[in-house]
């Protein structure tokens, strides 16, 4: 008789949240990028203009390949934009530069989840990829101790998954309240950009869950470590 594992039924909602969240952001996104905003910005323009405004004078501007894969690079001091928001105008490249600007800032001003989330990330990595060795380990030497350590590298990718939530609505807010009190954007454009960025929000929204959803998932079947 095959065994049913009914701690999986926990990963339900949160593929069905996940997949609707990659298809927003992917339909949103596409949607405002091709809708150029009044004024002409480019998102390199942008991106510029909130840097110098804010003394960030140190902080380059790269572009870089891929598609959604605009990042800020606090140990290069590098704001890293593709193709798509480097060169375009749209409400979309607008509003993604100037997210990513909002981490630059948030690094400058010394943001404290943001500072969290930097001193968290070696460990959150190492843990990465340990934790399923370990409770593999841990299950085949009917070793519990392995498998709580396991447990506890992954509670700390969930830490990080969940401070990732502030850093990234506070850099989206950051982003909205430039666009809209320099006049960058108008406020239907400006209606545009929120949607993108609650879009891209979403699926942080997302892996948290998931995240969260995982450990829980771990702790009921080990029991916080026992084997048997």
């Amino acid at each position: 008789m095959m065994y049913f594992d009914p701690t999986f039924l926990l990963l339900i909602p949160c593929l069905i949240l996940g997949v609707y969240a990659q298809s927003k952001i992917s339909s949103t996104y596409r949607k405002y990028n091709d809708i150029a905003n009044m004024q002409g910005y480019t998102g390199l323009d942008v991106a510029r203009k909130m840097l110098d405004d804010n003394g960030l004078y140190d902080v380059t501007i790269s572009q870089i390949g891929g598609e959604l894969s605009d990042h800020y690079d606090p140990r290069e001091k590098e704001v890293r934009l593709s193709y798509d928001v480097y060169y375009g105008n749209s409400i979309s490249a607008v509003g993604i530069a100037a997210h990513e600007v909002g981490h630059a800032i948030q690094h400058a001003k010394g943001y404290f989840p943001l500072r969290i989330r930097n001193t968290v990330i070696p460990i959150t990595n190492f843990g990465s990829f340990l934790y399923l060795p370990l409770i593999i380990l841990g299950i085949v030497l009917s070793a519990a101790p392995l498998i709580k350590w396991g447990i506890i590298f992954f509670s700390l990718i969930v830490f990080f998954q969940v401070i990732t939530l502030p850093v990234e609505f506070n850099a989206s807010r950051r982003a909205i309240a430039t666009l809209g009190g320099e006049n960058i954007l108008n406020q239907g454009e400006l209606a545009g950009a929120k949607s993108v960025l609650g879009a891209a929000a979403l699926t942080y929204v997302a892996a948290a869950v998931t995240a969260i959803f995982q450990l829980l998932r771990l702790i009921l079947i080990f029991g916080g470590g026992r084997s048997d």
